[in-house]
């Protein structure tokens, strides 16, 4: 079995970045990745501005205690600029935060300085250049404001509208074609006979791939039989970047899915040493890639996380660091055999200045419930056996809601029996 370094290392030889883009709307562009470099169109501030409000002085001479007075001549407001200068020695003009610093000015005076009046006045030193922002100071004209396979974060998208910027060139959705086989399976809203479970596996990974720019094909869920999964898998190769299954890549008598895989396409590798996630296949159908996930609900969404997501942002374009990882120290024991790296669910958070984490309970592949109030994913290495409680372990945190910073309370509201 392959480890988790070296198949995701396989994997990432196997992605062939996309090579279509297209122009979009700024307020569209969140969440999809830059195709070109995109590059200042002006100066950021385009001008000299106030960072405060105050009085807008020329400080030539006055960093020294003191009384220094200025009669107040006019005022510069954020979008309508004093309509005189500081001509002559002891002016000042009353500015506001944003407002286009005046001619002759170069410094602000905090209006908590002074005294207010035609006359102001003020005891403390000013020098040049205080609470002045400088045009050009946050970026310069012609200056890279992303480079080409950046992901548009909400934060990036409102520097690039403070720009002045209106589209973007960006990378075209990924075609990611989802499915799940088994005869067992059935969709939400209908009566379960004996023997029947609802599909979770194929909603989960929908539900995670709304955060990434794709476009989602959902194929339902197929019978276990080798036909009908055969001719599902070659129409969605005529579609789909990559292909998504769960379930049938285990060594089952009713698990068609890895061999009708072997016949009309290339498996490149199979089963990680990974818990949950062994039975992993990956390869390729056509030109599609391929991912054959298992069918427990855990190792499918893990096996998703680690693999099936970062392909999707390579495919994109999209430069893929590794994941953070935060030091975490144990609360409560954790099983663990050694052989294959483990990633168990848990809940991270603060305790004074601790970091601290603990499993959520029974880390069964089939126990969904693990994940309800999980925010992270404790890594426990290949060559570690048991954690006791205290000792240290790497954490990284589930994408979406799990890291909203209010977090911690939801936990401790609801708290891990």
């Amino acid at each position: 079995m392959l480890n988790v370094d070296l198949a995701f290392r396989n994997l990432a030889t196997q992605v062939r970045p996309v090579t279509e883009f297209e122009d979009v709307a700024l307020g569209e562009a969140t969440g999809r990745v830059a195709a070109t470099d995109v590059t200042a169109p002006i100066d950021l501030p385009p001008f000299d501005a106030s960072a405060m409000d105050g009085y807008a002085v020329d400080a030539t001479g006055l960093d020294c205690d003191g009384t220094k007075s200025f009669e107040v001549i006019d005022r510069s407001l954020a979008g309508k600029p004093a309509t005189r200068g500081l001509s002559r020695p002891q002016t000042a003009i009353r500015v506001f935060t944003g407002a286009v610093m005046p001619d002759g000015a170069d410094a602000v005076v905090l209006q908590e300085d002074v005294t207010a009046g035609t006359v102001a006045q003020t005891t403390v030193p000013v020098h040049t250049g205080q609470n002045v922002r400088h045009r050009g100071q946050d970026v310069r004209r012609g200056d890279t404001l992303c480079p080409a396979g950046t992901r548009l974060t909400p934060y990036r998208v409102a520097w690039l509208a403070a720009c002045g910027i209106e589209r973007v060139r960006v990378t075209r959705r990924i075609r990611v074609a989802v499915l799940s086989t088994g005869d067992e399976l059935v969709e939400a809203g209908k009566p379960l006979k004996p023997g029947e479970i609802y599909d979770s596996n194929r909603l989960a990974i929908l539900a995670l791939m709304r955060e990434k720019a794709v476009q989602a094909i959902d194929m339902g869920c197929l019978e276990d039989n080798p036909d009908i999964i055969r001719e599902a898998l070659l129409a969605a190769s005529e579609h789909a970047d990559v292909i998504v299954t769960s379930g049938g890549v285990s060594v089952g008598v009713a698990d068609f899915v890895k061999s009708v895989v072997d016949e009309i396409g290339v498996i490149d590798f199979y089963k990680i040493a990974l818990k949950p996630g062994k039975p992993l296949a990956v390869g390729t159908v056509g030109n599609a890639l391929f991912f054959g996930l298992p069918g427990n609900p855990v190792s499918a969404i893990i096996t998703y996380l680690l693999f099936v997501a970062p392909a999707i942002d390579l495919m994109g374009g999209q430069h893929v660091a590794p994941p953070l990882m935060l030091p975490a120290v144990i609360e409560g024991s954790i099983k663990h055999s050694r052989g294959r790296r483990e990633y168990v669910r848990g809940t991270v958070m603060t305790r004074g200045s601790r970091v601290v984490a603990k499993a959520t309970g029974d880390q069964g592949s089939n126990r969904l419930a693990s994940f309800a109030d999980a925010n992270c994913l404790i890594i426990i290495n290949e060559d570690v056996g048991n954690l006791p409680d205290g000792d240290t372990a790497p954490v990284i945190l589930l994408p979406g809601e799990a890291a909203h910073p209010l977090r911690e309370a939801i936990v401790q509201r609801h708290p891990i029996s």
